[in-house]
């Protein structure tokens, strides 16, 4: 493939509703779109930053600036084989996962598109369809937040995720357990605790929880592995997860029993794949976790989440449940038996809508060979 032309922009788009995490309160989505043109096809990532340095260190601006400055010389004019090799031509630049992310989505969407299948075949799917959970943020009053919970239940969701904080957590989570006992739940700290709350946190092991998702710090492994043995409840990485090695490192130490990849956070569906195999091998499940992506990053987590080892329902959840209007046709919906299905088309297997993508885009620059 010779790459002859790279296009970012950044989109705003609204949420249909807020989304609260033990860190702050969103109410819409900036997000970076990615087009790489090479041999004439055109394909589609996303870098799925935010505003401010909040999940990640990276935003829309140091993504914006890495990408324009470094990560596109990198690649623009250059003949490269497969997109499986982007993230080692990108290595030079050191971290910057979701600048590199979208940049390499978009190869293998090109990739894909070139030889006439879907990027979900490329990487090698199994399944014709994913297990959809949902992930719920933090609301104003409990009664709001098994409101809904409700709802997202009687549309088919698989599963469900609560967001939790200190005073937010196992009383919220007693709540949904008497009005749930059987419906497979789980919880997401983002580091919002520390071990002093270990006790605080096997609380919920009478809960029966599928798992208890980064509850320490945000670039933390060894801790991990000493609150670990102290539940009953598995524990799952997420922001501390950024490499194979640090999957390696997680699973060595007991830190977790369950991994949430996310290409956005590991440098694309490269090292995805890298990361879903190693954990595949030692039998250690994974799930793909979403970053409210539009509906070209949803393509690519749909994709990766088709892969054998994904076998706990993820955050990919279907395109209205984030977004009123999204930036593909036709956006991902929520099958009756709580699936969402993988495309089968070239590529992505979505089309853009490019009059809404206009409408949503506030900044744009084309880079040509």
């Amino acid at each position: 493939m010779h790459i002859e032309r790279i296009e970012l922009r950044v989109l705003q788009l609204p949420l249909v509703r807020h989304f609260e995490t033990s860190f702050r309160r969103s109410f819409g989505r900036d997000t970076i779109l990615v087009t790489v043109w090479a041999d004439g096809v055109a394909g589609w990532g996303e870098s799925p930053v935010e505003d401010g340095p909040w999940y990640s260190p990276e935003t829309v601006e140091t993504a914006w600036h890495v990408q324009r400055d470094f990560l596109v010389p990198l690649l623009l004019g250059q003949e490269i084989a497969t997109a499986d090799e982007a993230f080692a031509r990108m290595a030079r630049v050191r971290g910057h996962a979701m600048a590199k992310t979208g940049l390499e989505e978009a190869l293998w969407d090109v990739e894909a598109r070139q030889k006439g299948v879907s990027v979900a075949h490329l990487l090698g799917s199994t399944r014709p369809a994913i297990e959809s959970g949902v992930s719920v943020g933090i609301q104003d009053t409990p009664d709001e937040l098994l409101a809904q919970v409700e709802g997202y239940l009687a549309q088919g969701y698989r599963r469900i995720k609560v967001k939790i904080k200190l005073g937010w957590d196992v009383e919220i989570v007693r709540r949904l357990r008497e009005r749930w006992p059987d419906v497979p739940l789980m919880v997401d700290a983002n580091s919002a605790y520390t071990l002093a709350d270990a006790e605080r946190l096997a609380a919920l092991d009478d809960f029966g929880l599928l798992m208890i998702e980064q509850p320490l710090a945000y670039d933390d492994i060894y801790e991990h592995s000493l609150l670990q043995p102290r539940l009953r409840t598995p524990l799952c990485l997420d922001e501390s997860i950024h490499t194979p090695a640090h999957a390696r490192t997680a699973l060595e130490l007991g830190s977790c029993r369950i991994i949430n990849i996310k290409p956005g956070r590991v440098g694309g569906l490269g090292q995805a794949r890298r990361i879903h195999d190693l954990c595949h091998a030692r039998g250690a499940p994974v799930w793909c976790g979403g970053l409210l992506e539009t509906g070209v990053g949803r393509a690519h987590n749909v994709a990766i989440a088709s892969l054998p080892g994904y076998t706990l329902p993820g955050d990919v959840s279907a395109s209205d449940r984030y977004f009123a209007r999204d930036v593909v046709e036709p956006p991902f919906r929520l099958n009756a038996d709580g699936t969402i299905t993988v495309p089968t088309g070239p590529g992505i297997g979505v089309e853009i809508d490019h009059p809404f993508l206009e409408q949503v885009t506030v900044r744009r620059e084309v880079f040509a060979d």
